[in-house]
């Protein structure tokens, strides 16, 4: 029976060191930090995902607060409020809420944000250092899973891993700190990873997930990821958040892309869904915010 990660515990602990090394930062003289987030439109499950980033924010002690924008608010206005925020020395994070409507292109509004105001980590630039190696803000769900692998001393060198699912905002990131060098700054994990998607063959994606040490799986595809396809001892991270109906209750839950109760039974470690990756992910937006503001005024300093 695999051992159950528990990423809402580990988070815990992140935020409260967080808190910690905040009051440290305050009491060298930085600012103190500032988060604004921005949802356009009305999606109940973005309202719900900020709600918890904003808590996270008033827990580590980082000043914050979001901006709703209704969803007819056109890209220009939407790019305008984000170069308002990018001249705005106070703010020293930026995040919109995704996804936008349909009329606003993602990869344009991603990109507006000021690079070193980019907690989230989409902007192009910072998806670039990190695929380079450099020093960036890496986005924070890769980043998130990363600590997880760390703290539970998952061996990651030298051993096989797959994600399933090639977002550029998750997937890709993921698959880059799996596979990239430990000796740069990304810090990364030296594994042998392969990339499996829609269009990687049934068969073939199980054939690849029993090679693999190590199974990432975010494409929101509720019970992909069987059994059969886990080879025993293997560490399976969920990033999949699906809302499902539970045919016995008739209520509605939130369950991963593993079907876990099959899965935990071969695995070595597993994350559940809820209270896995989802916690680590507002955990590691943190980090950002605070690695952020403390660039910013750094640059301030020595220009």
């Amino acid at each position: 029976m695999a051992q159950i990660i528990n990423g809402k515990a580990i988070a815990q602990e992140v935020r409260t060191k967080l808190a910690h090394e905040l009051k440290e930062m305050e009491a060298a003289g930085y600012p103190k930090p500032h988060l604004t987030a921005v949802i356009v439109g009305e999606d109940p499950a973005s309202e719900k995902y900020v709600a918890n980033k904003m808590v996270a924010c008033r827990e580590v002690g980082i000043s914050s607060e979001t901006k709703r924008l209704p969803a007819s608010t056109t890209q220009e206005e939407l790019l305008q409020l984000i170069a308002d925020l990018n001249k705005d020395p106070q703010v020293t994070g930026i995040l919109v809420q995704l996804p936008v409507p349909e009329h606003i292109n993602e990869r344009t509004i991603c990109n507006a944000v000021d690079v070193d105001k980019d907690v989230d980590g989409f902007n192009e630039v910072n998806i670039g250092r990190t695929a380079l190696d450099m020093e960036a803000n890496i986005p924070a769900t890769p980043l998130g899973v990363k600590r997880l692998l760390e703290h539970m001393k998952i061996e990651t060198l030298g051993r096989n891993a797959v994600v399933v699912g090639r977002s550029k905002n998750v997937s890709l990131p993921m698959a880059i700190l799996l596979h990239a060098d430990g000796k740069y700054a990304t810090k990364a994990m030296d594994a042998t990873v392969t990339i499996c998607h829609r269009y990687t063959p049934p068969k073939e994606l199980a054939r690849h997930c029993r090679q693999a040490d190590i199974i990432v799986v975010a494409v929101g595809k509720p019970g992909l990821i069987t059994k059969d396809m886990v080879k025993p001892g293997a560490c399976v991270i969920d990033v999949g958040i699906n809302r499902i109906k539970d045919e016995s209750t008739g209520q509605f839950k939130l369950v991963g892309d593993v079907d876990f109760e099959e899965v935990r039974q071969v695995a070595g470690h597993i994350t559940p869904v809820p209270g896995g990756v989802g916690p680590m992910t507002v955990a590691m937006l943190m980090h950002n915010t605070l690695k952020a503001a403390r660039k910013q005024f750094d640059d301030r300093k020595s220009s």
